[in-house]
Formats: C-alpha cells, sequence, structure tokens
C-alpha cells in the first residue's frame, strides 16, 4: 500500500515537515527440511523495493486503531501474498530520518516481528514492490536494506529478549 490516506490528509496540514511514525517490520522465517543430516540456514521472505530497487523484508506504517502485530501480519499480506504469524518482537529501533524526493520528511519508529510462516506462495501482491521470494539467510541479494539485515538478525536469534 502507498502513503496512507491520514497521512497524506496530514500532509496537507503540515507540508513537509518531520513526521514521526509508528512503523512495523516483519521478518518472515521459514525452515526447510532438506532431507540430511545438516540443518540448512533458514530462509526469509524478501521483496525487491519499486522505489530505490533494494531487497529487504516487508515492513510498513501502522494503521490508526491498528496494533503492531495485525500491522506486520497485513503488511505481509499485502506485499508478498503470504499469511505469517507473529511469534515475538524482536527489536524497537528508530529508522533514522527519510528525506523522500518530494521533500516529505519521516522518522519512523520501527517494531520488528519475527514471524513464521504459515501458508502463500511469495508473489508481488501491489505496486510496492517488484519480486517477492524465498531467500536463504546466508546469501541475501544485493543491493540490500541496511537496516533490514540488523533486523533479520534479531529474528534469527529466536527466544532472545528484543534488542533496542
Amino acid at each position: 500500500m502507498p502513503t496512507p490516506e491520514y497521512i497524506k490528509d496530514l500532509r496537507q496540514d503540515i507540508g513537509h515537515k518531520e513526521l514521526l511514525l509508528p512503523a512495523v517490520t516483519a521478518v518472515v522465517i521459514r525452515h526447510v527440511d532438506n532431507n540430511s543430516n545438516q540443518l540448512p540456514a533458514p530462509e526469509v521472505l524478501l521483496v525487491k523495493r519499486v522505489d530505490n530497487g533494494d531487497w529487504g523484508v516487508t515492513s510498513g506504517i501502522m494503521e490508526p486503531g491498528e496494533g503492531p502485530a495485525s500491522a506486520a501480519v497485513r503488511e505481509v499480506a499485502e506485499e508478498a501474498g503470504v499469511v505469517a504469524r507473529p511469534v515475538r518482537v524482536a527489536s524497537v529501533a528508530d529508522h533514522g530520518l527519510v528525506v523522500y524526493p518530494n521533500g516529505d520528511r519521516c522518522r519512523f519508529t520501527d517494531i520488528c516481528f519475527e514471524m513464521e510462516y504459515v501458508s502463500g506462495s511469495p508473489h508481488v501482491a501491489d505496486d510496492e514492490s517488484t519480486h517477492a521470494g524465498w531467500f536463504s539467510t546466508e546469501a541475501l541479494p544485493e543491493p540490500f536494506t541496511h537496516q533490514h539485515r540488523e533486523r533479520i538478525l534479531a529474528a534469527l536469534n529466536s527466544g532472545a529478549p528484543a534488542t533496542f
């Protein structure tokens, strides 16, 4: 989903001034059994962004009245057509200042979830990405969103407390 309508409405009032926005990142992990004695590296669901060509995990802005876990589930379904279940909060972080080509300025407070794959075959399900698929966590494609590498590492540390 592109920019939510409520943010477009805010922009009419405040122009390009900096907004602090709640966001979620969903690191969907899938374990593949290769029928060998060695456990393969888990796979992670990735999408390739239309705007900058970077690969990353699914992420997005929370809607008014929406809980963080529900937003993570929605973003995965909207962006990659996959059903996933939140397992735990893996990290909470400031995404840093983002300045868009039109001059809009945003800071995202991101809640990252470790997510368990439930069902569905990854595909481009909206206009925000050009590709969607599973990748080994040991062989992530390039170019890759820097913050998402950190969030994948936090999600892979299953059972650990969230990082801040």
